[in-house]
């Protein structure tokens, strides 16, 4: 009876350890990944702000291996006739770099583009009429960019 029990007791000594370096690599990223990487790639206002302020907290965020990296606006100006841009293409990229690591690109790209083309719009409603209608007309011109292009830009990189 002793030699059955020592190579089981033996085994199962190994295989706990096994199963609890597993069990650390698992939860590398938690569950839940997805729900919170689409909560913040909405076109609403409060998607953008929830995004925003977990950007100026992002080691809150580390065990979710969220990509944060942006070149802002790419080979395009941040802030076109001084329209401040640079945000809202932070937003884009963030989405753009995320959802392509994640293999879910295609299928969200169209929402990502609109949430920009809103978070943009956000900006010109803080100008008054004959400016504000400047900067939605430079926004839509932003917006149709990334529409044509941004399915050309390789992975990790983003046109916004």
């Amino acid at each position: 009876m002793r030699r059955r029990l020592a190579p089981s007791l033996a085994a199962a000594t190994l295989a706990v350890p096994a199963v609890l370096v597993f069990a650390g690599v698992a939860s590398a990223a938690p569950a839940d990944k997805p729900q919170v990487l689409s909560s913040w790639t909405q076109t609403g206002a409060t998607s953008h702000h929830a995004w925003a302020t977990a950007r100026t907290n992002r080691s809150a965020w580390s065990a979710y291996g969220f990509d944060w990296s942006t070149d802002y606006c790419s080979s395009s100006p941040d802030n076109p006739f001084g329209f401040p841009f640079k945000m809202p293409c932070a937003r884009h990229d963030f989405g753009y770099r995320n959802y392509k690591a994640a293999g879910t690109f295609a299928a969200n790209k169209s929402r990502l583009d609109s949430a920009f083309h809103e978070d943009m719009k956000r900006v010109c409603a803080r100008y008054s009429r004959g400016m504000r209608t400047s900067c939605n007309y430079t926004a839509w011109t932003y917006y149709r960019a990334v529409v044509v292009f941004g399915v050309s830009a390789p992975a990790g990189t983003a046109v916004a």
